[in-house]
């Protein structure tokens, strides 16, 4: 199973879910398994063997494959039905070049289907455990979302810390320092945007909270996060212009304020202002 998959409890029952090409793919092993824990590949094929589950699959490839083979697929469409109609995911992957249901081998192997196709398989089966699969692929989806925006956020972060910090190094720096006097410089100029978004330095966050881990901005939320972008942005220009610290703490400080205020119009949240 690659890095991208995830799995879900539905019922009792593990689902395994992967990307394809921004697709989302679903274990209909998994699903089979629901209704047959030790013999999920008959289930699958019974379900193969049904004249509306070919038509189902023919039509969500024409709308969706471009290369998928009708002449193939109007052949196991006539036959599908008769008692003599046995079909595989294999052979109905090969032979019609569907992208619908794909087959994995190995110890996450079994058949995957397409999110589309998949829900129709679960209806089949079960659809208690079709609702049931909604609402965790639903809930699934959800904390992908907020764990990308949160990752967009650090990311905008870093990128920007490291806009500051070259800025630091540019114009406040003097040469011929050793690293330890350098970081020191780094920390102060940290510290200033501290003081101006949440009032106080890392040192005296950090002597507040003894058994929190990391630092003061591990625990700031998206709206903080937000701010702070604008604000290592804002002090670099500051720094380049040559301002005097204390001027630009102050100036920092007023525009975290009022930033603050209107990303958390609907949620007011104080925001320390320094003297």
């Amino acid at each position: 199973m690659s890095k991208k998959d995830k799995k879900i409890e539905v019922k009792g029952v593990v689902v395994s879910f992967t990307k394809t090409q921004h697709e989302d793919y679903v274990s209909i092993t998994d699903i089979a398994k629901y209704k047959n824990p030790y013999a999920p590949r008959d289930i699958i094929k019974n379900w193969l063997r049904n004249k509306n589950t070919i038509e189902l699959l023919g039509l969500w490839e024409k709308l969706n494959n471009p290369d998928f083979k009708q002449v193939e697929f109007d052949l196991f469409r006539n036959e599908a039905g008769f008692n003599h109609f046995v079909l595989s995911p294999q052979k109905w992957i090969e032979n019609t070049n569907a992208i619908g249901l794909q087959s994995k081998s190995g110890r996450y192997g079994g058949t995957y289907a397409h999110i589309d196709i998949a829900l129709e398989f679960a209806s089949w089966v079960s659809v208690e455990f079709k609702f049931y699969l909604i609402k965790e692929f639903q809930r699934l989806k959800n904390e992908q979302a907020k764990e990308l925006d949160w990752n967009i956020k650090r990311q905008l972060t870093k990128i920007n810390y490291r806009i500051h910090t070259d800025a630091v190094k540019q114009n406040l720096i003097p040469e011929n320092l050793n690293k330890k006097q350098i970081s020191c410089v780094y920390a102060n100029e940290a510290d200033v945007l501290n003081m101006a978004l949440f009032g106080k330095t890392a040192k005296q966050w950090r002597e507040e909270n003894p058994k929190e881990k990391g630092n003061i901005r591990d625990y700031a939320n998206v709206s903080q996060l937000v701010c702070l972008v604008n604000l290592e942005n804002l002090n670099a220009v500051f720094i380049n212009e040559g301002l005097p610290q204390p001027e630009r703490l102050k100036r920092l400080n007023q525009i975290a304020i009022q930033q603050m205020k209107i990303l958390l119009s609907d949620n007011p949240v104080k925001v320390m202002e320094n003297e």
